[in-house]
């Protein structure tokens, strides 16, 4: 298929493209020639994953659309833009401390984000929020199964590192940019 029909499509045709095609390619090859039946196997797995995540996915994208025509262009440069990065990272703390849903949430909205102004520092910020700390996993899954004395070894420290991240992180976004 040529790139312009891919790019009609709506497909880009960046590098994540190129490394995530290779990497299809490689593994269907590698099961191949392990067992002929593998990258069928791995087809249907894939469906399988699909089926149990295409909601999640569609509300993550529906909302991230919905809070690109909701929130204001200078508001959100105003809370999460490189004008002050440290009130960002304090903003993006607290939103993905308090946004609920998984990965399949979290990305595309932080894919909105970015792509409508938001700094790097906030982001990251948000995103490490989100994945160290979720109230309702630990309270669902961590302390009933693990105790309290390793969760909360684990989640205090978590509290604490996703505005070092995220100042750290905008950094060396910054760094490597401008390369």
């Amino acid at each position: 298929m040529r790139r312009a029909a891919l790019v009609s499509w709506g497909l880009r045709m960046d590098a994540a493209f190129f490394i995530l095609l290779g990497m299809v390619v490689v593994a269907a090859g590698i099961g191949l020639l392990r067992d002929p039946a593998l990258p069928l196997r791995g087809l249907f797995a894939s469906g399988k994953l699909l089926r149990s995540v295409w909601v999640e996915l569609c509300f993550g994208f529906i909302l991230a659309g919905l809070l690109e025509v909701l929130i204001p262009q200078p508001t959100l440069s105003r809370w999460l833009g490189a004008e002050n990065v440290r009130q960002g990272v304090l903003a993006g703390w607290a939103a993905g401390l308090l946004i609920p849903g998984g990965p399949y949430v979290v990305f595309p909205i932080v894919a909105d984000l970015y792509r409508n102004g938001a700094a790097a520092g906030p982001l990251i910020t948000l995103m490490s929020a989100k994945m160290l700390v979720s109230p309702i996993r630990t309270l669902t899954y961590e302390a009933p199964l693990l105790g309290w004395p390793l969760t909360l070894a684990r989640l205090l420290p978590a509290l604490v590192l996703p505005p070092i991240l995220g100042l750290v992180g905008h950094w060396l976004f910054e760094v490597l940019r401008h390369d």
